[in-house]
């Protein structure tokens, strides 16, 4: 397996004159170069122009010194096409970068090239594989993302969650993952799929990266050297624990048993009724959502969308406003619910997946663990560490308060160190 490159570290190496640019963008085309096909991690990629890229004048003077940064494609570049998984969009360009695009540019991002993503985000699998072992499913929807910065192809990541399209495959394939507050990122040029639910996203090789990258794209403060107190965990299974494998429910443990020798307060706790009923309300949110978003395709190309989708969307169309309205309040109530029975605790530790990734390439595994922290809005993150009985990662995840995103990555990192030095 190779070595996964650490965006903190290489801009520290930037700054101190130890690397430029050029070199990092050297280092990334020549590891793309030697896996990609091997992965299939990229639905478009130039390796001779991120190579001039990196010879840019003025890459430095930026928070993400140059670095390369790989772009989920239902996200619209205008230096690369944007198929959005789907032969509809064969050799699309769009006339202007998404907002993330442009707030990774101006942060002093290299934009790489465009990593695989399911059609539309949804479940139909890409030709990408894990990079731990090429016959078991990367995750999806944003699988190109996960395995090119497992396979230390690029030090990061954008990709986007509706229901598990960031922790599930960045648990699948050993990487750091982080699905930020519902907002906190723009989804202005991303192919919308669910507009109360889509959430952009990053991929990175540590906890201590993500929050770099978070910080020099947001501008905001995620500077995580103030550890603070050791934190107060909830340790949450959900109502659906027994569809967890036992290298899932084993991982879990094994982090809270490393979180607690470390200094942590674990205690185990049982959702509210009204935060378990959000979990149906997801499917129906979307449902109703997605039959709008995908109405064009649907209503002028649906003999060119995957089976799959086709019937997802023509079941989507009988969900009723009234019933989505529903759905909405069931959701309200959820969050109110969920901020009152965390009130003593600084996060959640749950499942990030239900077990190792799944063998063959027909499946992108479940985010049965995944749509209910994704409609509540909370900051998730994806800590990598641990393996199961097949020697391949199983992530645990680290759900924080809504909009606390700096306390949930700062919680993170302290148990990947607990694993760690378990």
């Amino acid at each position: 397996m190779t070595e996964m490159l650490s965006a903190l570290a290489l801009a520290e190496a930037v700054r101190t004159g130890r690397l430029s640019p050029a070199d990092i963008a050297e280092r990334c085309a020549d590891a793309i170069a030697a896996r990609e096909d091997e992965i299939g991690a990229f639905a478009a990629i130039d390796l001779d122009a991120l190579r001039v890229a990196g010879r840019a004048p003025g890459l430095t003077e930026g928070r993400l010194t140059g670095l390369p940064v790989g772009i989920k494609d239902i996200i619209d570049t205008v230096d690369f096409p944007t198929a959005r998984g789907s032969a509809i969009y064969d050799g699309h360009r769009p006339a202007a970068d998404a907002a993330i695009v442009r707030m990774v540019a101006h942060a002093g991002g290299l934009i790489a090239g465009k990593t695989a993503t399911t059609e539309f985000a949804f479940l139909n699998p890409t030709v990408t594989r894990n990079p731990h072992h090429a016959g078991h499913t990367p995750g999806g929807s944003s699988s190109g993302s996960a395995a090119a910065v497992a396979a230390g192809m690029l030090p990061l990541a954008i990709g986007t969650q509706t229901g598990g399209s960031v922790i599930r495959p960045a648990s699948f394939c050993g990487v750091a993952g982080y699905k930020p507050s519902y907002k906190l990122l723009p989804t202005i040029g991303v192919k919308a799929f669910s507009w109360s639910l889509d959430t952009v996203g990053l991929f990175a090789a540590r906890v201590a990266d993500l929050a770099f990258a978070a910080g020099a794209i947001t501008g905001r403060d995620f500077d995580l050297r103030d550890a603070g107190q050791p934190p107060r965990l909830a340790f949450v299974t959900t109502a659906r624990a027994e569809q967890a494998t036992p290298d899932a429910h084993a991982a879990l443990d094994q982090a809270a048993r490393a979180a607690e020798r470390h200094g942590a307060h674990v205690v185990g706790l049982q959702l509210p009724l009204e935060v378990e009923a959000a979990d149906a309300a997801h499917n129906i949110i979307q449902s109703y959502e997605v039959a709008l978003a995908l109405a064009d395709e649907y209503d002028r190309h649906r003999d060119r969308l995957s089976p799959v989708l086709r019937d997802y969307l023509e079941a989507a169309r009988g969900v009723s406003p009234e019933h989505y309205d529903e759905a909405r309040r069931t959701a309200r109530r959820a969050r109110h619910a969920a901020a009152d029975a965390f009130a003593d605790f600084d996060a959640v530790l749950t499942f990030s997946a239900a077990g190792e990734a799944p063998e063959g390439l027909t499946t992108t595994g479940s985010p049965i663990f995944n749509r209910l922290w994704t409609l509540l809005g909370a900051p998730c993150v994806n800590v990598a560490g641990l393996r199961g009985g097949k020697g391949l990662p199983v992530g645990v995840q680290v759900v924080g308060r809504f909009g606390r995103d700096k306390a949930a990555l700062n919680i993170a990192r302290f148990l990947e160190r607990a694993i760690a030095a378990d």
